[in-house]
């Protein structure tokens, strides 16, 4: 397969978008979904740390929840 390379700026590149049928621009937005996920995910977990808790202490509460809804089950049978 024969390539070219073109230069464009974001306004000429916006404009080719805009003509493609919506299959085209499907698949364009998903391959920028996939390319982007992973640097948004890293992104989200920087900014959702904390010192605050410990695996430990998470761990914790999670077999306390857990302990509490099985009693309210077995209790409720």
């Amino acid at each position: 397969m024969k390539t070219i390379s073109i230069e464009l700026d974001k306004s000429q590149f916006v404009k080719i978008l805009n003509k493609l049928d919506e299959d085209d621009k499907l698949e364009i937005f998903n391959e920028l979904k996939k390319s982007l996920f992973l640097k948004r995910f890293n992104n989200l977990l920087k900014s959702t740390k904390t010192n605050e808790l410990s695996i430990e202490e998470i761990t914790m509460e999670v077999e306390s929840v857990r302990k509490q809804r099985y009693e309210n089950r077995k209790h409720s049978l």
